[in-house]
């Protein structure tokens, strides 16, 4: 995941195709004043071919939208319903976003150009169809870290700073305005499947269900394709909420237009990564209730889901729905397990639980935050310096003694640095500032080129199991 990708030839696709007239509606992109080009990231553009592109080039297709040769011919706005905060809203879709193209990576996978920030579509409302160029540095920020982290996550492909001023009420106003690209293992998510359930169209809950299995995930439909469609969400989202918990992160809402059937994270807004393992940790002003906090992500990923069994009912039977969901709890924490070991440095064994629990209680108890127990733990011994002396870790230095090292998990230079690579809100609040005060985008180049080097270090995470 943290590995430089093959240099790949441009190889568009049309799959979407499959699902028309209807999973979405044809739109257009927004014209804008002006089209800055602020960030590309060659990385991804490399794992789909795109790395070759010129500037004038890239803001022709990701600033104006011009169609990528033998992809979509035009943009498309997916329809879809949701549970926002646990109410069902059927009045969603992409209202400032689009499906821009497809095109197949380094690993022959059909991924998703999807936008945010490029204009109305008609599922906007009441908004303007904007993106603040705030929130498209915070996306970068969240995008790198994540990867970095083992995260399986969608990519920041590009960022255009539009010219416009955007009024938004919870932030200075006017802002800046941008128009993002984010590169995705698909935008077909839990609510795409709400809304067919909800207008009782079986039909296209069967192509749905085919879709996904057959292109996204590379299967064979089976004889109960919806249980066999379940248990692979099951399975990505559980790993997804373990991953989560391991980086620390929370992610804000977790509502069900937001879970890709593919368990990939995607589209971040009031982020935050959490200092310290506190369960009560949210990220949204507007999350009241913890809903979403950073102890509870998993118990909404699962609820989420649950929603894709209900919504599946109409092609098979309770049972065998339930049995896969049942399976949720067990993956999540084999994922957490498995995870933790693997941003730890440390071989698995046969029993890391009472060692991961002394852990998460040595953090709680002392307040060490969550990357500076990875970083001076990594490889399983303390790193020269590091105190954790306190009788509050005593149980973790006792069950850390049984497990091994990872083969080469401290080679890295990274692991000799005095503190670790930290994304807290103080230094994304920083970046922002250098760039809105003085248009000063070192601040920001220089964090992404640390993260890299930070995912570099701690190499690829494990497969989902």
């Amino acid at each position: 995941m943290n590995q430089t990708p093959q240099a790949a030839k441009y190889r568009p696709a049309t799959e979407i195709d499959a699902l028309m007239p209807d999973i979405a509606d044809p739109v257009a992109a927004a014209d804008f004043p002006q089209t800055i080009l602020r960030y590309r990231n060659d990385r991804a553009a490399a794992s789909v071919g795109l790395d070759g592109l010129s500037d004038a080039q890239w803001i022709a297709h990701f600033g104006r939208f011009a169609p990528l040769e033998g992809s979509l011919p035009r943009p498309l706005a997916l329809r879809y319903h949701g549970h926002q905060f646990r109410h069902y809203n059927p009045d969603i879709g992409d209202g400032r976003g689009f499906l821009f193209a497809q095109v197949r990576d380094d690993r022959d996978r059909l991924l998703d150009l999807g936008t945010k920030g490029s204009g109305q579509t008609p599922y906007s409302r009441f908004g303007d169809g904007r993106l603040t160029l705030k929130g498209g540095v915070r996306e970068i920020l969240a995008t790198e870290m994540l990867e970095a982290l083992g995260v399986h996550t969608s990519k920041t492909f590009s960022i255009i700073e539009t010219g416009e001023a955007l009024e938004r009420n919870d932030e200075p106003s006017p802002t800046r305005g941008a128009a993002m690209v984010r590169l995705s293992h698909s935008h077909i998510r839990i609510g795409s499947f709400q809304r067919a359930a909800f207008h009782e169209d079986k039909a296209l809950l069967e192509k749905l269900t085919d879709y996904a299995l057959t292109r996204l995930y590379g299967e064979t439909p089976g004889d109960n394709p919806a249980a066999q469609l379940l248990g692979r969400v099951v399975e990505r989202t559980a790993d997804l909420a373990a991953s989560y918990m391991i980086a620390g992160f929370v992610h804000g809402v977790l509502n069900s237009d937001n879970i890709n059937v593919t368990g990939e994270s995607f589209d971040y807004g009031p982020w935050r990564f959490t200092p310290l393992w506190d369960a009560g940790f949210t990220a949204a002003y507007f999350d009241h209730q913890g809903l979403y906090a950073f102890g509870r992500q998993a118990e909404a990923i699962h609820w989420d889901v649950a929603q894709l069994a209900v919504s599946l009912r109409p092609l098979v039977e309770a049972e065998p729905l339930i049995a896969q969901l049942e399976r949720f709890p067990t993956l999540y924490g084999e994922a957490m397990q498995r995870r933790f070991c693997w941003r730890l440095g440390v071989e698995p064994g046969a029993e890391p639980g009472p060692m991961i629990e002394a852990a998460v209680r040595g953090m709680v108890t002392t307040g060490t935050g969550i990357d500076v127990f990875f970083h001076d733990w990594r490889g399983g011994t303390a790193r020269d310096g590091a105190s954790y002396g306190d009788a509050a870790w005593a149980p973790f230095r006792v069950a850390i003694a049984d497990f091994s090292a990872l083969p080469g998990a401290k080679d890295h230079d990274y692991w000799a640095d005095e503190v670790p690579c930290s994304m807290h809100i103080d230094e994304v609040e920083a970046i922002w500032s250098a760039i809105d005060k003085e248009d000063d985008w070192g601040p920001l180049h220089a964090k992404v080129a640390a993260i890299r080097r930070m995912g570099e270090a701690h190499g690829d995470a494990p497969a989902v199991v």
